[in-house]
């Protein structure tokens, strides 16, 4: 279904010229981007924010004709610019905001930054998350919601809510089976939405769930978010370990405090004979924060 509606849209802007510079958007422009979930159509168009009055009639018109293609219940459309993203802050009113980072994939980061995040509600702080894993985002399902977020009256998306915590995720704007096949710039326009196009309201904590690795969105996020601290998340063998030191030597070199490193799968308890199995080994994280 999602792909009969991207065709509509396209053989729409091919009836519609670029205001400035007479350009048809086709299929193969960069001008925009579209995400679709369950009917909701969310487009951001790459201009510069000067030129955002010349942009109103078009941005009308595609609102207009997109809201009339079958199966679409809601069309969102944000003018935002590549340029100078990595130039801004990321703001958010919170007091705290820690970010759960790993060198690589698959060792517990988002169950770490759930768990966190209930805690702290639970002790009685306004607590929100934000998904910053674009291609790989699982917050959506581990926080049991699976909506779609609305807008306000200020054109900014309402965060979704689950046990009191705020929630936002670009899971919440895609197919849970669609890929995210976007380059640099368009990650970081994403990431930027997240943060200052997303009504957060005033929170205590504000937990990051951030891409595994060292790549740019998780330098710029730490450079620009205003972080209070840093949690890193590994399992025991070496080879997470190297990875580890390269998020510590990172967060170092943008002075973000390292709160701490936790040690995932250490070990678990057979039901049979209650005996605690340590497949991983344990106690590297240990010896690692040791060095450090």
């Amino acid at each position: 279904m999602n792909s009969n509606i991207i065709n509509h849209i396209y053989k729409i802007t091919a009836n519609l010229k670029d205001p400035l510079t007479n350009e048809i958007w086709y299929k193969n422009t960069n001008k925009f981007n579209i995400l679709i979930k369950d009917g909701s159509v969310n487009i951001t168009i790459n201009i510069d924010l000067n030129d955002r009055e010349k942009y109103g009639q078009l941005e009308l018109e595609l609102k207009n004709s997109i809201s009339k293609i079958d199966n679409v219940s809601s069309v969102n459309i944000v003018l935002t610019s590549e340029k100078n993203i990595k130039e801004k802050n990321f703001k958010i009113n919170s007091k705290k905001i820690i970010a759960i980072a790993s060198g690589k994939g698959g060792v517990g980061k988002s169950t770490f930054a759930v768990n966190l995040a209930v805690a702290l509600s639970k002790i009685g702080n306004k607590v929100g998350i934000l998904d910053a894993d674009i291609y790989g985002p699982s917050i959506p399902r581990m926080m049991g919601i699976s909506d779609k977020p609305k807008t306000n009256d200020t054109n900014k998306l309402i965060p979704l809510e689950n046990y009191d915590i705020k929630c936002m995720s670009i899971g919440f704007l895609i197919d849970v089976d669609t890929p995210a096949i976007w380059r640099g710039p368009m990650i970081m326009k994403a990431l930027e939405q997240m943060f200052n196009g997303v009504d957060w309201g005033e929170l205590d904590f504000l937990i990051i769930d951030l891409p595994p690795g060292t790549g740019d969105a998780q330098l710029s996020l730490a450079q620009n978010s205003k972080l209070s601290g840093s949690i890193i998340i590994s399992t025991p063998q070496d080879v997470a370990l190297i990875d580890v030191r390269k998020g510590i030597n990172m967060f170092r070199k943008v002075d973000v405090p390292i709160l701490g490193i936790v040690e995932n799968m250490s070990y678990f308890i057979c039901k049979n004979c209650n005996a605690k199995h340590e497949i991983f080994s344990s106690g590297g994280v240990r010896k690692e924060s040791e060095k450090n």
